[in-house]
């Protein structure tokens, strides 16, 4: 059975895709690919049907990663039951989840959890910095890998 990770932003136009992607890479790199469903999502419905920002698609562009087809879809009762990790962007994604299901189980996590941080990955529709995104996103993904390597692909 793959492992299902969710990445969940606001929006699912910003940092939930690119950590969608960046993790694909790099589970393709350390050729477990075929270990994992990776996918991402908004807790809004303001971004529903649209593509990547512009911004995100020039970062994972820079990086050789790309994300065509992507496009912003809205977290479900699915996708809440089905997938083993959801991992949040920042802490306002929390509270929109918690709105949303109630209790939140402990698959739900802030990706930086993962490396030992407190923080929210930095938001590029605020700050308009899309390589602090990334460099925060690489940062979760590679903490989060590396939990997994550890306790879950032995």
């Amino acid at each position: 059975m793959p492992i299902k990770v969710l990445m969940v932003c606001h929006g699912n136009i910003c940092s939930s895709p690119m950590a969608e992607f960046i993790f694909k890479d790099m589970v393709e790199k350390e050729g477990l690919a075929d270990k994992f469903i990776i996918k991402s999502a908004a807790t809004s419905r303001e971004e529903i049907g649209n593509p990547v920002h512009y911004g995100t698609q020039n970062v994972l562009n820079q990086m050789g990663i790309h994300c065509s087809g992507k496009r912003a879809r809205q977290i479900t009762q699915k996708d809440y039951e089905e997938y083993d990790y959801i991992l949040l962007m920042d802490k306002n994604n929390l509270r929109n989840m918690t709105r949303m299901f109630g209790t939140l189980d402990s698959k739900v996590k802030l990706l930086l959890e993962y490396a030992n941080s407190s923080r929210d990955i930095a938001d590029p529709w605020y700050t308009g910095n899309f390589n602090n995104t990334k460099n925060d996103v690489i940062e979760g993904c590679r903490a989060f890998l590396n939990y997994l390597k550890e306790n879950e692909l032995r």
